[in-house]
C-alpha cells in the first residue's frame, strides 16, 4: 500500500501543532478524522510515528524520520508552485541559498553582479544560518544549496561539498589603531580588546585555529557576535580589533573606513563553497549557479 498524501500532510500537521486536537482545528477537521488518518498511516508503514501524552505528542524515531521526509515533500510541492508562477513571467527559480554571514559575503556580491548577465530575470533567496542549522535546511528540502566554511570537517556521508574559494585571514583594524604596524604576529596583540565569532562552526573553529597554531591564548577581553555588520561597526569606530577573510571587508579596505594587518607567520588559508544533498538534483539555475561560481574563480 501506498502513504496516503492527505495523511502525511495531516501527520506534519500534527507534528506543527503538537496535538491531535490542534492539527484538526488547523485543518478544519474533526478530531476523529485526524485520528483516523494517522492510524491508517500506521498501519501503512507498520510502525508507531508518535505517543500520546497529555501535554502533547512525542515523535517516536520513525517518526522523526518521516517528519522529515514529510516537510522536505512539502517545501518540495511549495517550490513546484512557485516555480510554475514564476514561468508565467519568463522568471528562472525560485533558488534559495542558506549559508554563514561570512561564507555568504566573500561569494554573493562578486557572483551576483556577473551572474545577472546570463540570468537577467530570476528569483533568489539568501538566508543567513549556522552550520547545524543550514544541514537541516539542506535535509528537509527547505534551501537547494548552502555557502559555508568548508575544509574544517569531514563532508557529511549525505552531502557533497565543493570548495570554489580560498581567502586569507587579516587582522582588521580602525582608525583608533593607525599606529599598529601593517604586519603583526598574534601574540603581540594578547592585550588587545577583540570582536570574534560567537557561533560555534567551521568559521569560529578557523579563527581560533590561527591563534592555536600560532601559541597565542585566545583572547579574554573580547565580545562574541556573529553580525558582519555589527563587527565592522564596532571596529571602524573604537579600538577593538577583529579577524576577518580579506574578502568580507574588502569595500571598507578600499574606501579606507578600515585597514587590514597580515598576520605574521600565519599561512592558513579559509576555504569557502557550496554544500548540497547527494540524493537531491540541482535545478538548472541552482546548477548554472554553481557552475557560473567555478568558472568565475577559476575552480
Amino acid at each position: 500500500m501506498r502513504i496516503d498524501p492527505k495523511a502525511l500532510r495531516l501527520f506534519l500537521a500534527v507534528c506543527k501543532e503538537g496535538t491531535i486536537s490542534g492539527a484538526a482545528r488547523a485543518e478544519h477537521l474533526s478530531q476523529p478524522s485526524v485520528s483516523v488518518a494517522i492510524s491508517q498511516l500506521e498501519h501503512v508503514l507498520k510502525v508507531k510515528l508518535f505517543d500520546r501524552y497529555r501535554q502533547g505528542i512525542q515523535l517516536t524515531p520513525a517518526g522523526e524520520a518521516l517528519k522529515r521526509r514529510a516537510q522536505a515533500i512539502d517545501n518540495l510541492l511549495e517550490s513546484a508552485q512557485q516555480e510554475i508562477k514564476l514561468l508565467e513571467h519568463n522568471i528562472s527559480g525560485p533558488l534559495v541559498i542558506g549559508g554563514t554571514p561570512g561564507a555568504l559575503a566573500s561569494i554573493m556580491s562578486k557572483v551576483i553582479s556577473s551572474f545577472i548577465d546570463n540570468y537577467p530575470r530570476f528569483e533568489l533567496r539568501i538566508l543567513e544560518r549556522p552550520d547545524m542549522v543550514i544541514h537541516e535546511q539542506l535535509k528537509n528540502y527547505e534551501i537547494d544549496l548552502a555557502i559555508v566554511t568548508s575544509g574544517m570537517n569531514e563532508t557529511p556521508d549525505d552531502m557533497e561539498e565543493l570548495a570554489v574559494l580560498s581567502d586569507p585571514f587579516s587582522i582588521i583594524v580602525g582608525k583608533a589603531n593607525q599606529h599598529l604596524p601593517n604586519e603583526m604576529a598574534l601574540p603581540d596583540l594578547a592585550d588587545a580588546r577583540w570582536v570574534l565569532p560567537d557561533a560555534i562552526g567551521g568559521f569560529r573553529r578557523q579563527v581560533d585555529a590561527l591563534f592555536i597554531s600560532t601559541q597565542s591564548p585566545l583572547p579574554g577581553n573580547v565580545i562574541r557576535s556573529d553580525s558582519l555588520l555589527t563587527t565592522k561597526s564596532v571596529v571602524r569606530n573604537t579600538d577593538f580589533v577583529t579577524i576577518l577573510p580579506r574578502e568580507v571587508v574588502l569595500p571598507e579596505l578600499l574606501s579606507g573606513s578600515l585597514r587590514e594587518i597580515k598576520i605574521k607567520g600565519v599561512n592558513f588559508q579559509r576555504n569557502v563553497g557550496f554544500l548540497w544533498l547527494k540524493e537531491r538534483k540541482l535545478s538548472a539555475l541552482a546548477q548554472a549557479f554553481v557552475d557560473h561560481t567555478q568558472a568565475l574563480f577559476k575552480v
